[in-house]
């Protein structure tokens, strides 16, 4: 069963190329490692909300977009393989290393998790 990473980040509005540079260059490992997709968008509609909302709830400044983004995964032991290898000392890959892909965001204020699909519809009718 496929898996999804899902992951919410503030990108200073004037970082935006940076941004898509960064994502290009760290994406290209996923799909490399088994991700079957990666995703990434650039908030274009996203609302202010009165108890909770994106901007809220990745600290956006006034100065910043909300970012989001996904990888789609065959299934978990493929992803888990790959962040394990990522997370390796021994891993010296320039492209998640951060002195040579700096990412142009705050990573602290990241909001991030994996998923099991529970079901998918399509133009083709429910696929799950």
């Amino acid at each position: 069963m496929p898996y999804i990473d899902g992951f919410v980040i503030a990108v200073p509005a004037d970082k935006k190329q940076a941004f898509i540079d960064h994502a290009r260059m760290a994406d290209s490992m996923f799909i490399e490692q088994g991700a079957i997709r990666v995703v990434e968008c650039w908030g274009d509609d996203v609302p202010e909300g009165k108890l909770t909302d994106f901007r809220m709830a990745v600290k956006a400044e006034a100065d910043e977009t909300v970012a989001f983004s996904w990888i789609e995964w065959p299934d978990k032991s493929t992803r888990d393989a790959c962040f394990a290898k990522m997370m390796d000392p021994a891993n010296t890959d320039p492209r998640i290393d951060m002195a040579t892909n700096t990412p142009p965001f705050d990573g602290k204020r990241m909001i991030f998790g994996g998923f099991v699909p529970v079901f998918e519809v399509t133009a083709q009718g429910e696929a799950r």
